[in-house]
């Protein structure tokens, strides 16, 4: 089951998102993650989703994505060259001895404390997912608090891109 990147372009309107994640519940596949936002032209948004499959599952959900009247464009990152990035923001209690080790594990893996208490620090990081996760396995046991994860959202390398 490989990850798949899809990208999509579509219409700025209300009842394109329930639309697209109907197409998904409807047939049994699943969204790993979704990523949301207006383009520079407020009438579009790029909707990036994370799903799993074999190539014949991909190929189906691109055509019946395809075949969505909103969608306007639409374009697997995981088919060719791309970039990659995904966000978390992780809150770890952060008391006493643990504290100068945490700060040691952030700047190791270029993490930014962006929130600090006497107790807790809230650390902001961003890269492959891969990334995000080797820091989680990195932090002692018992000291995460929180953890929000964006899900991977990315672009094409080069000149190929998503643009209308």
């Amino acid at each position: 089951m490989r990850k798949h990147i899809i990208s999509l372009l579509v219409d700025n309107e209300p009842g394109v998102l329930a639309r697209v994640s109907g197409l998904f519940s409807g047939r049994g596949f699943n969204i790993e993650s979704l990523c949301v936002a207006e383009t520079m032209d407020p009438s579009v948004s790029r909707i990036t989703l994370v799903t799993r499959g074999d190539e014949a599952i991909a190929e189906q959900i691109k055509k019946q994505l395809n075949k969505l009247i909103d969608v306007v464009k639409l374009q697997d990152l995981s088919e060719g060259e791309h970039i990659e990035r995904e966000m978390m923001l992780i809150k770890l209690k952060a008391a006493g001895p643990d504290r100068e080790e945490l700060k040691r594990l952030a700047d190791i893996f270029r993490a930014k404390v962006i929130d600090v208490t006497d107790v807790s620090f809230v650390v902001e990081l961003t890269g492959a997912s891969k990334k995000l996760d080797a820091f989680i396995k990195s932090v002692p046991e018992g000291l995460i608090t929180e953890v929000v994860r964006s899900g991977p959202t990315g672009i094409s390398r080069g000149e190929k891109g998503l643009t209308l």
